[in-house]
């Protein structure tokens, strides 16, 4: 599903500077599940919920890259994402807010959905509902700023998914000028896209250990 329409309003507005940090996914599954640490997923949930701004990276990177290792997530494939995605591609809007906000409760780190969201409380002008869904995006897409600098192999942006690598893409304004090359990974699949002597490193990882 493309975002064109939206995501060009939160370029500005989404990514700032951010530190780089590299991710230790076997720290951050662990973390999740300690329910003595500062970073169990159901304290930054609690806060991801109630006051997203107050994230820091590292817990926004606990919540984006700790999805590999949930078995909740609402998947693209699953029919009640295809009912919101119909709903959304026939701007149905009072509908995608309906399954929105069910799907929301299942798996409330979802990008795909999150956009849905605060596209349809756009449309419905509800001003209070799209600053805190954009408040919880942007610590998403703050947590992938912070995965790397795109700028070589050893540094790419890291993804969970396709989905999220466009979303990504939009982000960062590139458009169907640039060329995709991609390189089998022991930990995914790494995509090169190309325009002239530019090129963006983004990592879609697949964490199997």
């Amino acid at each position: 599903m493309k975002y064109h329409f939206f995501l060009l309003l939160l370029l500005v507005s989404v990514f700032g500077f951010s530190q780089k940090s590299k991710i230790d996914f076997k720290a951050i599954e662990k973390d999740l599940k300690n329910e003595k640490s500062p970073y169990n997923y159901d304290k930054l949930i609690f806060k991801y919920k109630g006051y997203p701004k107050s994230l820091d990276t590292i817990e926004s990177q606990h919540l984006y890259y700790g999805r590999n290792f949930r078995k909740d997530v609402v998947s693209t494939i699953d029919d009640d994402f295809k009912s919101l995605a119909e709903a959304f591609k026939t701007e149905n809007f009072d509908e995608c807010i309906k399954q929105g906000k069910v799907l929301y409760e299942k798996d409330p780190t979802n990008m795909d959905i999150l956009l849905i969201l605060l596209k349809a409380y756009d449309v419905k002008q509800d001003a209070d509902n799209v600053i805190h869904h954009l408040g919880q995006f942007r610590a998403l897409t703050g947590a992938i700023r912070a995965s790397g600098d795109g700028k070589s192999e050893k540094s790419p942006y890291l993804v969970n998914s396709v989905g999220d690598e466009y979303i990504l893409l939009n982000i960062l304004n590139l458009g169907q000028e640039y060329t995709r090359g991609s390189k089998s990974m022991r930990d995914g699949i790494l995509d090169i896209w190309e325009k002239e002597n530019n090129k963006v490193y983004i990592k879609v990882l697949y964490i199997d250990y």
